[in-house]
């Protein structure tokens, strides 16, 4: 079984955390959500608090086959601001493990190195703090070699499901993709 990690700091955006979460566990991938806090209480930018799983400090890279940051401000930027996640972010990419992000966390990646030549989308305007990398903005999910980035809460679902796809299989992203009626992904 997959297994990913969502890392969740104070101001993520609740409906990309929340939808590729879900997502992700219908499609039988393993997710353990990791706060950035000294406890497992995590606030979302519209006042949504979750519990995650874990707190960042006890998780090994090894453990998993992909992270997957959302977005949301401030969240994304304490994403990128995290030594930790910075850290983590970087040994993925060095294992040639997929990394993700959507919306406003691609700095994240942006800032541990990660999208350096790489394909990418992103929340309209971030694309102007992400330098040596291609900004696309004509598709919802872009893949570039291990990297997977969107676009924001509009495109989420899609995300998730290209993230199925990629560690589960096509089998399972056309019947998770039908049984959710997500005809727009």
């Amino acid at each position: 079984m997959a297994k990913v990690l969502v890392p969740l700091a104070d101001g993520f955006e609740e409906i990309e955390a929340v939808t590729i979460i879900d997502v992700l566990r219908r499609g039988g991938v393993e997710v353990i959500t990791a706060s950035l806090n000294e406890d497992e209480k995590v606030y979302g930018s519209n006042g949504i608090t979750v519990l995650a799983n874990t707190l960042i400090k006890y998780v090994n890279s090894d453990d998993f086959d992909m992270i997957v940051l959302p977005g949301g401000i401030p969240g994304a930027e304490n994403l990128r601001d995290s030594k930790r996640v910075q850290e983590l972010i970087k040994e993925f990419d060095e294992k040639n493990k997929k990394v993700g992000a959507i919306c406003a966390a691609p700095i994240a990646l942006y800032s541990a190195g990660v999208l350096k030549g790489e394909d990418f989308t992103c929340y309209p305007g971030y694309e102007q703090v992400i330098k040596d990398a291609n900004f696309k903005d004509d598709k919802k999910v872009v893949e570039s070699d291990n990297v997977l980035t969107s676009r924001g809460p509009g495109t989420a679902m899609c995300f998730a499901l290209e993230i199925v796809k990629r560690l589960v299989g096509v089998e399972t992203y056309e019947q998770l993709k039908a049984g959710l009626l997500a005809d727009f992904c």
